[in-house]
C-alpha cells in the first residue's frame, strides 16, 4: 500500500493531532511530494512549500481532486459522499496493512483505555517487546519505520478507527457496546458494524477475548472464526487470580480499580497475558501495582470530610450507573448533564431513585432532560436539584450540601461539549475547585 502512494495524489483530511502525524509520516516517505491538506479551520498554515491547502466550510470539495484521502478519526464518514468512500484510508488502516509485528486491539464503548493500559503493563512486565499505541500511546505511523516481527503493539481502537478496516488484530479484546456516538454515525447499527471489524477478519489462528454478558458482543463473537475466550469465564486462570482476589499459590491480591465493571476489564487483560504464556504471579503483581487512569472514577481525595470522585470520562448513562454501583450508597451528591446526543436517560433516572443521592447538580443541556425523567417518575421531592452554568458554582454547591462522610461524584452521563472543551477540561476544573474551596 505504501508503494502505491508514491504515484498517487494524496490528500490529508483533517489537520489536528493525527493529521499532523500523517503529514510527518508522508513527508518522511516522500520528502518532495506535493501533498494536499483539507480542514474546516481557516487558521492552518502551510507546514512546508510542497503543500496545497483547502480550508474553510468547503474543504470537503478537495476530495474529488485526489486519488487517496488519508482521513483523521474526528471527521465522520457520514458527511462524506458515498461516491468517494473507495479512496478513503486512515492511519490505522495503513498500520494494519503494513505492520510486521503482532497487534493486540482493544475496543468497547467504555473501558478501552484502562484495559489497554493494563495489558501493556502486564506484557511489559513479562519481558515482551511491547508498544502502547493509538489514542493513549504513540502515533502508529512513524513506528512502521522501525517495526519488526518481534514487536507487539497494544492498540486502543475506537469505532472511528475500526470503521473501514479490512484486517483485524491477531488478538482482539471486545469489552462492550452501548449507545454512543449517535451524532457521528447515521444510526446505531452503523456504529455496531464498525465495532465488529475488530474480529470480522480474524482467522482460526487469532484470538477473541470478549464480554459474554453483553448481548451484542456475544452475537458478534458467534460469527468470529478466532479462538474465543469469553469473559467472565470458568477458566481457572481467569477466575482464580482475579474474581476471588487470589493467585494460584493462595496469596491475596489487591484490586486497585473501583467497581464490578472493572473486574471484566481486568479479566480481559489477564486473558491476554495468559495467551502470551505469562505466569499468574507476574500478572497479579502488575494488577496490584496498576494505577487508575485520570478521569476514570478517579479518587481525588477527602476534603472537609467529603470524598470526591472524578469520573468525567463517563459520557453515557450506563457508565454513570456503573459508577454508582461501584461506589455504593454513600454517594450523596452527583454532577450530571452535558451535550445532548439523543440518548435516553430513563434507566439512569430509575437508578438514581434507588440510590441515597440527595443533591443533583445539573449542567445544560441534558441536565434538564435527566431532571424531567426523574419528575416523570413522580419522585422529585426526594432531591435538591440545581442547574449550573460552570464548574465553580457546581463545586460550591457540592461543599454546601454534601455531608461529612459522604461522596460527591462527577459522572455526567453526557459528553462535555455544552460547556467544556472536553472531558479532560471538565475533570481538571472539578479537581481544581475541589482543592481550592477546601482551603476556604
Amino acid at each position: 500500500m505504501l508503494e502505491e502512494l508514491k504515484n498517487k495524489k494524496v490528500l490529508i483530511l483533517g489537520f489536528e493531532r493525527e493529521g499532523m502525524d500523517n503529514f510527518l509520516f508522508l513527508r518522511k516517505l516522500f520528502p518532495k511530494k506535493v501533498l494536499g491538506i483539507a480542514d474546516k479551520s481557516e487558521e492552518i498554515k502551510k507546514p512546508d512549500k510542497n503543500v496545497r491547502l483547502y480550508l474553510g466550510k468547503n474543504y470537503l470539495k478537495a476530495i474529488r481532486d485526489y486519488d487517496v484521502v488519508l482521513k483523521s478519526p474526528g471527521i465522520p464518514f457520514k458527511i462524506l459522499p458515498r461516491t468517494v468512500l473507495g479512496k478513503i484510508t486512515t492511519q490505522t488502516e495503513i498500520f494494519f496493512e503494513n505492520c510486521p509485528g503482532k497487534i493486540v486491539g482493544i475496543t468497547g464503548t467504555k473501558g478501552k483505555s484502562t484495559t489497554t493500559s493494563l495489558i501493556y503493563k502486564i506484557l511489559k512486565r513479562g519481558g515482551i517487546k511491547v508498544h502502547l499505541v493509538g489514542n493513549i500511546g504513540k502515533p502508529v505511523s512513524n513506528l512502521l519505520f522501525s517495526a519488526t516481527p518481534n514487536d507487539v503493539y497494544i492498540y486502543e481502537l475506537s469505532s472511528h478507527q475500526l470503521y473501514n478496516l479490512k484486517k483485524s488484530p491477531h488478538i482482539a479484546v471486545f469489552l462492550n457496546i452501548y449507545q454512543e456516538h449517535l451524532d457521528y454515525y447515521r444510526n446505531f447499527n452503523e456504529y455496531v458494524r464498525a465495532k465488529a471489524n475488530i474480529t470480522r477478519y480474524q482467522n482460526e489462528n487469532d484470538y477473541l477475548v470478549y464480554n459474554s454478558q453483553d448481548k451484542i458482543v456475544r452475537e458478534i463473537a458467534k460469527k468470529s472464526k478466532a479462538k474465543k475466550i469469553p469473559i467472565p469465564a470458568n477458566y481457572e486462570f481467569l477466575i482464580h487470580p482475579v474474581r476471588k482476589s487470589s493467585i494460584s499459590n493462595g496469596a491475596g491480591i489487591r484490586i486497585p480499580l473501583v467497581g464490578k465493571f472493572n473486574l471484566k476489564n481486568i479479566m480481559a487483560a489477564v486473558a491476554v497475558g495468559k495467551i502470551f504464556g505469562l505466569p499468574s504471579l507476574k500478572i497479579a503483581k502488575t494488577i496490584e501495582n496498576f494505577k487508575p487512569l485520570p478521569h476514570r472514577l478517579e479518587y481525588i481525595g477527602t476534603y472537609k470530610g467529603i470524598k470526591f470522585y472524578n469520573d468525567s470520562l463517563s459520557t453515557i448513562p450506563e457508565t454513570t450507573i456503573a459508577a454508582l454501583d461501584g461506589l455504593g450508597n454513600n454517594v450523596e451528591t452527583i454532577f450530571l448533564g452535558g451535550f445532548d446526543r439523543g440518548i435516553s436517560f430513563k434507566n439512569l433516572a430509575k437508578r438514581i431513585l434507588k440510590s441515597k443521592i440527595k443533591n443533583l447538580i445539573l449542567f445544560p443541556t441534558t441536565g434538564e432532560g435527566i431532571w424531567r425523567e426523574i419528575v416523570s417518575l413522580k419522585r422529585k421531592n426526594k432531591f435538591r436539584a440545581f442547574l449550573v452554568q460552570n464548574m465553580k458554582d457546581a463545586v460550591k454547591l457540592a461543599y454546601q450540601y454534601t455531608r461529612k462522610g459522604k461522596i460527591c461524584l462527577l459522572s455526567c452521563a453526557s459528553t462535555s461539549f455544552s460547556i467544556f472543551r472536553n472531558y479532560k477540561e471538565k475533570g481538571n476544573l472539578f479537581k481544581k475547585y475541589v482543592k481550592k474551596f477546601a482551603k476556604g
